[in-house]
């Protein structure tokens, strides 16, 4: 009988637009915004710490326990 394994999963917090989202210790920009976001991420800026992070930098920019996350949302009108 092989032994079981587990795997342990670190689990971090951070504050997204002002609210508190626990993710997985090793969470990318990209994974968080699947996780904070249902719908479409188009049209989204995402500010680390207030620094912007480029969309090319969303799949491997790692957030860090107690980062400080802003997500602005282009809108159209006038």
């Amino acid at each position: 009988m092989l032994p079981t394994v587990f795997q342990i999963i670190k689990i971090m917090e951070v504050t997204v637009n002002q609210q508190n989202h626990q993710l997985n210790e090793a969470c990318s920009v990209a994974q968080m915004l699947s996780v904070v976001l249902s719908g479409e991420i188009k049209g989204i800026a995402v500010a680390v710490n207030q620094t912007i992070i480029t969309k090319s930098s969303w799949s491997h920019h790692l957030l860090k326990e107690g980062d400080q996350v802003m997500l602005i949302k282009a809108t159209q009108g006038g």
